[in-house]
């Protein structure tokens, strides 16, 4: 009989326990500014987990684009940068963003230091994780372009000046209240201030790298690599699941508060936008491909993805369903031709990412006012102009100065030999080679 008794009793408790709860959910819907400090924090941790698996998505991604030779130094390169950036964006990246004043240009050189109180609305340590994390994947974006013939450590020192001052400058005009902000430019979760920036300074560095060797012919059409063009196209594909499952909270996690109704359900929103997007993108690719080059291309449908991920990002909130997916499959379209404009122009991209992150990221930020009524194209135009020449001429000049200095390129010798033999000395594949 006792035991029948606490088997009731127990979900008895707990439904006057709810019924309690609704009763002053009725009197009260708004909850407390603890409670809203608790799940706007938690937002951005999970969020920030998920952007933090990104770094996955884009080593598994790269390691699977280049040849077989070349994969340990990728590892090495994606975790090294990840931590670079971690440490310079404590250092001096945060504060050079959020340390802006009102309208201005740039903040301040002094490190990370952690202020919360529940007024703030979310935990200070919360929103430096989450936007460490956006930092380091503007830096992962240059990483495989330039894939193969650069040296790893002026690899390291570049993602260093790239993680604590080129993304904090640009960064801060807009999210830190800068002069990108005061004149309305809207770019939700980053299209030009992450993704842009990123394929800007990757643009840079391939140009003045230059492309691998044997990569195109006299006559400049691409040549095939050998051995194995892309060492493993089902980690090309996997690097992608995980990119596109992390992209959830990279613009989800930019609606930047989970403490009320209305949050969640634009939350919900954005993850809907951008699955679609995302979708939207590979089936353009895979489409495209097929009626102009008689092949449906499995690495133009995966980076077709990752273009109309970039391509919502700047407004993943304001678009109907039907919206996204046109927006991705644009962004997937411009991935295809921007590829085939790259090549023409004999710059060697090794893993798309100047197609995938700059062309569809100035789309998508372009697009913004035909969804979003509160921006207007020529100011969404100023910003995508001025972050992207802004990004590019520094990162020009310093890939330059370290070209003529510390010297950017492997030895000939040694590219044949591949960077795996000489900057790491790990073979990747023995069994293979």
């Amino acid at each position: 009989m006792t035991k029948i008794i606490k088997k009731i009793s127990v979900p008895l408790i707990s439904l006057v326990f709810l019924l309690n709860m609704s009763s002053a959910g009725m009197a009260d819907t708004t909850v407390s500014a603890e409670v809203s400090f608790i799940f706007n924090t938690l937002l951005f941790l999970i969020c920030g987990f998920l952007v933090f698996f990104m770094a996955a998505g884009f080593a598994m991604l790269e390691s699977g684009m280049v040849t077989s030779k070349s994969v340990s130094v990728i590892c090495a390169k994606n975790i090294g940068l990840i931590s670079i950036s971690g440490i310079m964006f404590w250092m001096v990246g945060y504060n050079l963003a959020y340390g802006i004043p009102e309208g201005g240009y740039i903040g301040n050189f002094i490190p990370w230091s952690d202020s919360s109180s529940v007024e703030t609305g979310y935990s200070d340590g919360s929103d430096w994780y989450f936007q460490m994390v956006f930092c380091a994947t503007t830096v992962s974006i240059v990483s495989g372009a330039m894939a193969e013939r650069i040296k790893l450590w002026p690899f390291f020192l570049f993602a260093a000046i790239l993680s604590g001052v080129i993304y904090p400058i640009v960064m801060g005009w807009q999210w830190g209240g800068g002069w990108l902000a005061s004149i309305g430019f809207s770019d939700f979760a980053g299209s030009t201030l992450v993704h842009s920036t990123g394929g800007a300074a990757a643009l840079a560095g391939a140009i003045i790298i230059g492309p691998r060797l044997g990569r195109f012919t006299k006559s400049g059409a691409p040549a095939p690599l050998k051995p194995f063009a892309a060492s493993s196209i089902p980690l090309v594909t996997l690097g992608v699941f995980v990119l596109w499952l992390g992209w959830f909270g990279f613009n989800g996690g930019s609606q930047l508060a989970m403490g009320t109704a209305d949050d969640a359900i634009a939350v919900s929103t954005i993850f809907i936008n951008t699955f679609l997007a995302g979708a939207g993108g590979v089936i353009a690719a895979a489409i495209v491909t097929r009626l102009n080059f008689g092949k449906t291309d499995v690495v133009q449908m995966l980076n077709g993805c990752i273009g109309g991920l970039v391509a919502i990002t700047a407004e993943p909130l304001m678009p109907t369903p039907f919206a996204a997916i046109l927006i991705g499959a644009v962004g997937g379209v411009i991935v295809v031709y921007g590829t085939k404009l790259l090549f023409s122009l004999k710059i060697d991209d090794v893993v798309g990412a100047v197609p995938a992150h700059l062309f569809a990221g100035i789309w998508g930020t372009l697009i913004v006012p035909a969804t979003n009524a509160d921006t207007s194209f020529s100011t969404q135009l100023i910003g995508v102009l001025a972050v992207n020449i802004f990004v590019f001429i520094v990162a020009y000049i310093i890939w330059s100065i370290m070209k003529s200095t510390v010297g950017l390129r492997l030895s000939k010798e040694g590219e044949i030999k591949g960077t795996d033999v000489t900057e790491t000395g790990v073979i990747a594949y023995a069994i293979r080679d």
